[in-house]
């Protein structure tokens, strides 16, 4: 089996590393500085137990991913549209695509995509549906330098067949991702882990990265509580009207996100590296799925419209 990582950038340069490692044969598509350090210097992992050099082949030509069985797609989810037509165009057509991607994905619905993760349903009608298999990531790391990636936390990517089936093509992922260090669970109800991440990830990241506080001191004090408990609270009953069930209180999803401490969310990091911010994966498809069933969100409203105004003014910065 051959995989391809497509948008190796913290994760996926993380997964490619490791796979690589593993003895996987492994196709990393990247792009500028990056790209060129793995091409010159290799993929170096540095993490709380030392550090490793991979050699993986690397390019910027998405035309290599026709060579793979399995497609891992590991950009943010706004840029995902732009590169479909050509990833659905070199797609090898047997080949899997794990959708490696934070918040509700374009997969989410066969029949319809949303327009706030899918404008246009340019995603949908690039890609089978039919090739498509859900991941929730849980691993924590960034690119401190070109070639170069901090794993701080975290080794877990959930699997899911869009039917909740356990073919053999999920196991067979699963088990390259094992062999390469990684838990990688089947579950048979991913949508269910989707909103519980959700749950953090729709609430937490943007009230973070308006702040500017890390995960503890945003928790420290009863108004940061307050406000994020009011979020999960609506987040929650968007969930709950999907027939989602989530597996955890919203006080103890809060517990737990205080005991971090001074971890800072990936979109407070995309803030500090003056990047896009990765909004409407997040926010804006909570929103849009409580219009279409008249659900008030308030506070999300409140919060996504900010979190917008601040990522067009740290674009401008």
């Amino acid at each position: 089996m051959t995989a391809a990582i497509v948008g190796a950038g913290a994760i996926g340069g993380l997964l490619a590393a490791h796979l690589v490692r593993s003895g996987q044969d492994t196709i990393v598509i990247a792009r500028g500085p990056h790209l060129a350090a793995i091409q010159s210097r290799g993929l170096t992992v540095r993490d709380a137990e030392g550090e490793f050099t991979t050699h993986p082949e690397a390019t910027n030509d998405i035309a290599a991913i026709r060579r793979a069985d399995v497609v891992f797609v590991t950009l943010k989810a706004q840029s995902i549209s732009a590169v479909a037509p050509a990833l659905g165009a070199a797609l090898n057509p047997r080949a899997t695509v794990v959708a490696a991607v934070n918040g509700i994905p374009w997969w989410y619905f066969a029949d319809r995509p949303l327009r706030s993760v899918d404008p246009g349903g340019v995603i949908n009608s690039s890609i089978s549906l039919d090739q498509v298999i859900g991941c929730v990531v849980y691993p924590a790391a960034t690119v401190v330098e070109p070639g170069v990636i901090e794993h701080t936390e975290g080794n877990r990517f959930s699997l899911g067949e869009r039917d909740g089936s356990t073919s053999e093509r999920i196991q067979d992922i699963s088990a390259i991702l094992a062999r390469a260090g990684f838990k990688a669970p089947i579950q048979s109800r991913l949508r269910n882990e989707i909103w519980h991440k959700l749950l953090g990830s729709a609430t937490l990241n943007p009230v973070s990265a308006l702040t500017r506080k890390s995960l503890g001191r945003l928790l420290a004090g009863p108004a940061g509580r307050d406000l994020v408990r009011r979020l999960m609270e609506e987040v929650a009953a968007v969930a709950r009207s999907l027939d989602v069930e989530l597996p955890l209180t919203i006080d103890k999803r809060i517990e737990a996100a205080a005991a971090v401490g001074e971890h800072k969310t990936s979109m407070l990091k995309d803030l500090e590296a003056a990047k896009p911010l990765e909004i409407d994966a997040l926010l804006g498809a909570v929103i849009e799925l409580a219009d279409d069933r008249s659900l008030a969100v308030p506070s999300l409203r409140t919060v996504y419209g900010l979190a917008k105004l601040l990522d067009e003014s740290n674009r401008r910065s």
